[in-house]
């Protein structure tokens, strides 16, 4: 069995020997469904992050046209820019410093919290 995150070990199933059906190492289940549930997995990450990527502008318009930012914490935008920004990094040297679809997501989150960040500071001074 290897270990580590999207190992493509496979187990024998559970059951009688004979049977037709492989199962997957991570959770006992056919592998065909495994399949399913990761392309499944792939498209609601690709949804919700790009919903996640839009959901910064209204708070940003809403600064911008009342050209109030004091109900908004510079701080916290602030941290999440660093989170967003270290939970990238620690992706890529999880993914032996390759790019992929999470951390350019994590990263497009950081220069989304920046932008909120900028213009929250450019009201406030």
């Amino acid at each position: 069995m290897s270990s580590g995150l999207g190992s493509q070990t496979e187990l024998p199933p559970p059951v009688a020997a004979g049977t037709a059906e492989r199962y997957s190492a991570s959770a006992r289940v056919p592998v065909r469904w495994r399949r399913w549930y990761l392309q499944g997995l792939a498209w609601a990450f690709a949804l919700f992050s790009t919903l996640r990527m839009l959901a910064y502008l209204p708070t940003v318009a809403t600064i911008a046209r009342s050209g109030d930012s004091a109900q908004h914490s510079l701080w916290t935008w602030l941290i999440w820019m660093g989170a967003n920004l270290t939970m990238s990094a620690w992706l890529y040297e999880h993914n032996g410093c390759r790019m992929d679809r999470a951390i350019a997501v994590s990263l497009g989150n950081a220069v989304m919290c920046l932008g909120t960040a900028v213009v929250i500071a450019w009201y406030r001074w």
